[in-house]
């Protein structure tokens, strides 16, 4: 099967970088699939990058995955199980410090007017240290399926390295250059005991 032929993905938790990830492989040259609906906020300054129908996977809609080859489009982790196994994809796994993830998602909530609580933190790395365990397992049996796992927090400290290395695994001509341009340490907010970006 031919590049042409291969969906790629952006994968990974809530608020782990998915979206800053989508950014860079838009700025070096690959067509995000996205319907704009989530304009960027306060939360994500860069564009969420979503495509609303992936939501739907679960119930069956997958007829618009077809569209995506050549394609750009981010899956959150607990909806990979549900792309058809009929079609060859490429997928980055952001993986981001779960301290973090967690920071990140509570200020999200609070400027929402949904205040979470510090306390829960603890059962909530739990489930979702399980719940990664189990899609990374799941990923490594799918012969269709090719996986790259990137570090958010390396990929703000070393972007042009990074930018490097998701372009040889993606194996298309990229602008390596623009991709390194895009994480920014403006961006890194939720930080390990401070305050980010997903």
């Amino acid at each position: 099967m031919n590049n042409s032929e291969t969906i790629y993905i952006v994968s990974g938790l809530p608020r782990s970088g998915t979206s800053m990830m989508m950014k860079m492989l838009e700025a070096g040259g690959l067509k995000a699939l996205t319907d704009n609906i989530r304009a960027a906020d306060d939360d994500n300054l860069q564009g969420y990058f979503e495509f609303e129908r992936v939501k739907a996977m679960k119930e069956g809609d997958t007829a618009w995955v077809g569209e995506a080859q050549g394609k750009v489009v981010k899956v959150i982790s607990a909806l990979l199980e549900h792309l058809p196994s009929t079609q060859r994809y490429k997928v980055i796994f952001m993986e981001r410090e779960m301290m973090e993830i967690l920071a990140s998602q509570r200020k999200m909530l609070e400027r929402r007017g949904r205040p979470g609580n510090p306390a829960e933190d603890g059962k909530f790395a739990d489930l979702y240290g399980r719940h990664l365990e189990k899609v990374k397992t799941w990923l490594a049996g799918q012969g269709n399926m090719d996986v790259l796992y990137v570090r958010y927090n390396e990929m703000v400290k070393e972007p042009l390295r990074l930018a490097d290395e998701v372009a040889r695994f993606l194996g298309v001509p990229m602008d390596v250059k623009a991709m390194g341009e895009v994480p920014q340490e403006q961006f890194y907010r939720q930080r390990t005991g401070a305050g980010g970006a997903a």
